[in-house]
């Protein structure tokens, strides 16, 4: 009976397996679920395969293959489909998931931000315990889980208090979740524990909170909940310091504001003086004793300085002295920018930086009374305050650069200052051929080109740096990748600043070059030429000059001599052909070929040269037959006074080897062999005694194309 019961509980373990795998496989797949492919004999399939964020698999000697949102037997289709153009034998091929899995980002104030990859079932809470879990400052009520472009905002700090795990969204491949920051972390990373932030209020959302500021002891940000009064929030910003008025507390509701006495509410308890609080009021505790200082000897100072303020001024005082009552700029105080703004309305600017470096010859501004001393914070290029940064005192740089974006300019600074400041360019940048685009003053845009990689290689004078100012635009373009692995991006290479080889090389196509490079380094770049190039009859097509002309290259003979003259000049927009030998004999001018006719073992045409030799030409040809009358080989050549016919006697040389007695035979000739089967042509022979007499015989073959 026990036997009986324990092979019930494995029967029924493994129906619930089967269910599982079975329940499993019918879910559409997804980008991060295991597959495991098997195909016996191939050790290339042994290990499993994910799918990536993309939504395919990376097969070998295959490819991608997509198989996101397709079902088991759909992806199973899929990669059979796609691999029976390599493998042959599919019928053992099993195609199973091995595991679904989750990937997922997880963004923002976390630990480790980035991709993660997580079981199937994973929550919120898992993805962001895998990214280091949560990050000081980290605001937990207003987290977000963006899909497909849509970006759902859900309270995960109420999760963490209920545990109701319907309070957060179920996680999808391909999601992002985002922990935004507590908008009381500010604009500089600090380090800080949770009661520094804490003590600024509770990092309540704008437009949910009340604000609490003035004579308290932490002012700050605080949450709204509901029946809070103001009493409630003055206490959780720690009360009100002695110096408060409590009789002028303010509250701005509406953009109205609202008088509340806290003495008379003190002294009376009515409720009546309790003004309601809504999200988003403002709770201002001012000073007991507030006032406006005002007078005929008093300058103000704001911005970044340590301490902004109005100051009573006499006479003498100095621009500096006034600046150094306030404290004197911040840290981040843009002193490049102060400004004074006179009381009659002017606004005079200064330079303080270029005061103190001694590159500014203007004096020191006059302060007069009633004038305000403006000194801006210094532009953060990394958040949106660099909107404050005018068009006027700005410059863009894009392309390939390590940090494309737009920075302030000064005149004092040079291209070279600029492109430093943006990070240099990038690997793949064509530094000899950035584009500099100027505004003219009448809406006009003017281009022109800087070559910095020759500036950098041979250096030369500051003059010969382009002149930049406020405005310009700097475009660092990128160079082009190799057609053969990407061709969406070499389309980007200008044809002014290509070179085009074709024919028998291995890799033709189209290549950036540059006055630098050379015949041999473009041939270089294109992988060198194949076994069956022409290297004797190259042709170099010259279209940039204003009649096109084409250049004869014999590379052969400049292997064998190293003349650097046999190597033509190359400029942009030219093309390089390498032809094939034995190619096509239709393809090849008669001018630069002999014939050879009769009985010879390959009649044909045949590219000849001044080093070649009629017994060449016949080697070539396959030799005479059996047949062929070798002391009677006829050798027309083509003369401009007209053809002239002459006869080689083969078995004459061959008996004294004079090599006197090989006649002359040059492009565009013919050689016949003739054979001792033609009766017609021994009769002829048997009467010839002089070879200008069979010239007639053989004039149809020097006439033919």
């Amino acid at each position: 009976m026990k036997r009986i019961l324990v092979l019930l509980i494995i029967l029924c373990g493994v129906v619930a397996a089967y269910s599982a795998a079975k329940a499993a496989n019918e879910l559409p797949l997804q980008p991060g679920d295991i597959i495991s492919i098997i195909l016996p004999g191939e050790p290339a399939f042994a290990e499993p395969f994910q799918i990536g964020r993309d939504g395919a698999l990376t097969l070998p000697e295959v490819g991608e293959v997509y198989l996101s949102g397709l079902s088991i037997g759909a992806a199973r289709e899929a990669v059979r489909s796609a691999i029976s153009k390599v493998y042959k034998d599919l019928s053992r091929l099993e195609v199973s998931v091995k595991q679904h899995r989750l990937v997922v980002s997880v963004l923002g104030y976390v630990k480790n931000p980035g991709p993660v990859d997580l079981a199937a079932n994973s929550t919120v809470q898992m993805a962001i315990t895998a990214a280091g879990g949560l990050a000081q400052g980290a605001q937990l009520d207003r987290l977000q889980l963006r899909r497909n472009g849509v970006a759902q905002k859900f309270d995960y700090k109420k999760y963490l208090d209920v545990g109701d795990p319907a309070l957060i969204p179920e996680l999808q491949s391909l999601d992002v979740i985002f922990v935004p920051a507590s908008p009381l972390t500010g604009n500089v990373q600090i380090e800080f524990d949770a009661k520094t932030l804490s003590a600024s209020g509770d990092a309540a959302e704008d437009g949910a909170a009340i604000y609490v500021f003035g004579e308290v002891h932490r002012p700050g940000t605080f949450g709204y909940k509901e029946g809070s009064s103001i009493i409630d929030m003055i206490m959780r910003a720690g009360g009100v310091t002695r110096y408060a008025g409590i009789e002028q507390i303010r509250i701005i509701a509406d953009n109205k504001p609202f008088p509340f006495n806290m003495r008379e509410y003190m002294d009376t308890g009515s409720d009546g003086l309790m003004p309601d609080l809504n999200p988003g009021d403002t709770i201002f505790v001012p000073q007991a004793s507030d006032q406006v200082k005002v007078g005929a000897r008093v300058v103000y100072v704001m911005g970044e300085v340590f301490k902004p303020g109005a100051y009573e001024t006499k006479e003498g005082a100095s621009f500096l002295d006034i600046l150094a009552n306030s404290g004197g700029p911040t840290r981040f105080a843009e002193t490049r920018q102060i400004r004074i703004l006179k009381q009659d309305g002017t606004v005079e600017p200064f330079d303080l930086s270029a005061f103190t470096e001694g590159t500014n010859e203007s004096s020191l501004p006059m302060i007069t009374a009633g004038d305000a001393v403006f000194v801006p914070e210094k532009t953060d290029m990394n958040e949106k305050s660099w909107l404050k940064v005018s068009p006027n005192r700005a410059i863009r740089i894009i392309g390939a650069i390590n940090r494309p974006g737009r920075y302030e300019w000064s005149d004092e600074m040079n291209i070279l200052d600029l492109l430093a400041h943006a990070g240099g360019p990038a690997a793949s940048a064509d530094t000899a051929h950035v584009q500099v685009l100027l505004p003219d003053g009448t809406g006009e845009i003017v281009t022109k080109s800087f070559d910095l990689k020759r500036f950098l290689d041979n250096g030369g004078h500051s003059r010969d740096l382009p002149v930049i100012s406020a405005g310009a635009t700097i475009v660092v373009p990128e160079l082009p990748k190799d057609p053969n692995d990407n061709r969406s991006q070499w389309v980007r290479q200008a044809s002014d600043r290509s070179i085009y080889i074709f024919g028998q090389v291995k890799a033709p196509g189209r290549y950036a070059f540059n006055s630098e490079l050379n015949f041999l380094d473009l041939l270089s770049a294109a992988q060198g030429p194949t076994a069956r190039a022409d290297l004797s009859n190259v042709r170099v097509t010259h279209r940039g000059e204003e009649n096109a002309r084409v250049s004869e290259v014999n590379l052969n003979l400049y292997f064998e001599t190293g003349d650097d003259a046999l190597i033509p000049d190359i400029m942009p927009e030219d093309v390089i052909y390498i032809p094939e030998r034995d190619r096509d004999w239709l393809e090849q001018p008669r001018e630069r070929t002999v014939r050879v006719l009769g009985a010879v073992g390959r009649p044909g045409r045949y590219g000849f040269d001044d080093r070649m030799t009629i017994l060449d030409l016949l080697a070539e040809a396959g030799g005479p037959s059996p047949n062929a009358l070798q002391d009677r080989i006829v050798v027309v050549n083509r003369a401009q006074e007209g053809p002239q016919a002459r006869v080689f006697d083969l078995v004459n040389f061959a008996k004294t080897g004079d090599f006197s007695m090989l006649p002359l035979v040059q492009p565009g000739d013919t050689v016949f062999v003739p054979n001792t089967d033609s009766s017609n042509f021994n009769l002829a022979m048997g009467y010839v005694r002089d070879a200008v007499s069979i010239l007639s015989l053989v004039r149809l073959a020097v006439g033919a194309p």
